[in-house]
């Protein structure tokens, strides 16, 4: 997914999109972006040749130590903390016959098929779309989404004019898969989507290689559809159970606002009473 040297590809991004403005460096000309290899070894209090041979795959078991201060030098949440620890150390593979968790149970499948108040639909770890109920697909109607979120945002020409905030929404999609790929391949087939967006996006490179590391929990996404307008959901994510990895995406407008004004349009449109909510 990264090469044989996963490690130094996430250090080397991180370096590469922190700034001094961030770690309180003085600003000085330089003619790449970000962290020079000295400053990040300084600011860590490690020498710069053992900081440069972690980058180039040469040391490949740094202690606690060391990763928890290049974390603090390059300002990782708890999230991306936990995924530095597994590139060195890897993580233990995802239960299941295929790792991955793409059937629903039948109960939560009936709660989603029966929600009509919300734009609900379930996904998996690679945000492979499992089910949607009427709204949901009432949202995506005429999109070709290819079955997942990561092609429908970046392969589907489309997908910029649906998402207000493409660019947002795009950076949100990567660092979640990021997350769920983990240290390397558990999953061939998140291998084989990766290898696919790699080499048929441009976009998905450029927001690859950050090695940005975020799964996604709750946050408003705004769409611009073409037959009800422009709405924003709030939308909450939940784990489903112990299914590896399966989540549910629900998503809900402010009450009076113009989003919950095309939301009950929206409602019209997947066939929903307006008297059932």
């Amino acid at each position: 997914m990264d090469g044989k040297n996963p490690l130094g590809a996430f250090l080397r991004a991180r370096r590469e999109v922190t700034t001094v403005d961030q770690v309180g460096l003085p600003r000085t000309p330089r003619r790449i972006p970000g962290l020079r290899r000295d400053e990040v070894a300084a600011l860590a209090d490690m020498s710069t040749d053992y900081y440069i041979r972690l980058e180039q795959g040469r040391e490949r078991n740094p202690s606690a130590r060391v990763l928890e201060a290049l974390a603090r030098v390059f300002q990782l949440d708890a999230e991306a903390t936990a995924h530095l620890r597994d590139l060195v150390h890897g993580r233990r593979p995802c239960e299941g016959p295929d790792g991955c968790g793409d059937l629903l149970r039948p109960d939560v499948l009936r709660f989603l098929e029966g929600c009509d108040h919300a734009v609900v639909f379930a996904l998996n770890r690679r945000l492979d779309f499992l089910a949607k109920n009427s709204l949901a697909t009432a949202l995506y109607r005429g999109l070709d989404d290819h079955g997942n979120g990561l092609r429908l945002a970046f392969l589907n020409p489309a997908a910029r004019e649906f998402y207000v905030n493409w660019e947002q929404q795009a950076h949100t999609l990567v660092a979640h898969l990021r997350a769920v790929a983990g240290a390397g391949p558990e999953d061939p087939f998140v291998l084989e989507l990766v290898e696919e967006l790699s080499r048929e996006s441009e976009d998905f490179r450029r927001i690859w290689a950050r090695h940005d590391v975020r799964t996604r929990t709750h946050r408003s996404v705004s769409y611009r559809h073409g037959e009800v307008g422009e709405l924003t959901l709030h939308n909450e994510v939940f784990r489903v159970g112990a299914a590896a990895g399966q989540q549910l995406v629900v998503g809900q407008p402010e009450p009076q606002t113009s989003s919950e004004r095309a939301f009950e349009a929206l409602r019209g449109l997947a066939g929903v009473g307006a008297g059932r909510r």
